[in-house]
């Protein structure tokens, strides 16, 4: 073997853990659980709520928009074809 392979051997060598690894990793991982308060899901459900109307709000908006749009279509068809008469009978 190389000098790189025993280096590696060395690097990669398993070593047991110092006194006490295991307790203070645990202590660590319950230090860090974190308690949501009651409040955030009343919070959460009223931003969804709100959400929610909102989105049906602007969905309403959007229809009424693709109405008025096909009426002023309609409407611009009805004129041209009275301006088209108005037009043939002038002449």
């Amino acid at each position: 073997m190389d000098w790189l392979d025993e280096e590696l051997k060395r690097a990669l060598a398993r070593e047991d853990p110092p006194p006490g690894f295991a307790g203070r990793v645990a202590g660590r991982t319950r230090r860090k659980v974190m308690v949501m308060p009651r409040w955030f899901a009343a919070a959460a459900a009223l931003i969804l709520v709100a959400g929610g109307g909102y989105g049906y709000r602007w969905q309403q908006g959007m229809a009424a928009k693709r109405e008025v749009m096909q009426a002023m279509r309609i409407a611009s068809a009805k004129v041209s074809h009275v301006q088209t008469v108005v037009r043939e009978a002038g002449r």
